[in-house]
């Protein structure tokens, strides 16, 4: 059964992004997503969807100056421009891909200079992007030392401030069980799920492929929420792709 997208941030990254969106059609994924698609043309990649007659669930905002360190552009105090011209290319493209969703990232940033920085860069894209889902996803301290938005509780305060329709939070079962721990995870999921425009997975704690156990306990959890959009499977596989999808399988 297709149950899952593939996170081609991750998986299949050898490949060029057409043949990789082909890779996990012939593996059995019922949906696709991407990091940062912008060095394929947008054609190129609807192309390859349409062949292989998957959706594009979500891609993110250009990061920056990634040699920088850079992870993201909106919440950093001064880069406004910047962000926006950001969100605006990854709007452009996810309409002419056929993507459903855009992550715009926050950056590494701390204070209220930068929370107002990441509001209004929210805002701006909610706004001008009323057709897609706009997603915010924390990520976990550990593997995002400095970044902006690091705990549900802030996303969920964030969601309150905007109080825009399409503004959403991308739940990484990943990151919050290493914020919040995995016992913690059942009962997040259930507090998310008016909010939820996304979910992703990866195996706990080094995020490589994920357990049977694991995969069974998201999606039963998933299950009873009544989520049914495929989850993202965005894990760092340690070789070949095509050798770590045994949980799939299972």
């Amino acid at each position: 059964m297709r149950r899952y997208s593939a996170n081609l941030g991750f998986l299949w990254s050898d490949l060029s992004l057409p043949a990789a969106v082909a890779a996990a059609a012939g593996a059995g994924f019922a949906a696709v997503e991407v990091h940062f698609p912008y060095a394929t043309p947008a054609a190129d990649l609807a192309r390859a969807l349409e062949r292989a007659k998957l959706p594009l669930i979500a891609l993110n905002t250009d990061r920056g100056m990634a040699g920088a360190g850079e992870f993201g552009l909106s919440a950093l105090p001064g880069r406004t421009p910047d962000a926006i011209r950001a969100i605006d290319a990854a709007i452009a493209y996810a309409r002419l891909a056929g993507a459903g969703a855009v992550h715009v990232m926050a950056g590494n940033a701390r204070g209220p200079a930068a929370r107002a920085a990441y509001l209004a860069a929210l805002e701006h894209a909610c706004d001008h992007a009323p057709d897609l889902t706009i997603l915010i996803e924390p990520l976990n301290p550990a593997d995002a030392p400095g970044y902006f938005l690091n705990h549900p509780d802030q996303a969920l305060d964030i969601l309150g401030a905007l109080n825009r329709p399409n503004l959403r939070i991308m739940a990484d079962c990943y990151h919050l069980a290493r914020i919040e721990g995995l016992d913690a995870l059942p009962q997040r999921l259930r507090g998310l799920r008016p909010c939820l425009g996304h979910v992703q997975f990866a195996g706990l704690p080094d995020r490589g492929p994920p357990s049977a156990a694991l995969v069974t306990l998201i999606t039963t959890l998933l299950a009873d929420i009544g989520w049914e959009v495929p989850p993202g499977a965005e894990y760092r596989p340690p070789g070949r792709t095509e050798d770590s999808l045994g949980w799939m399988r299972r």
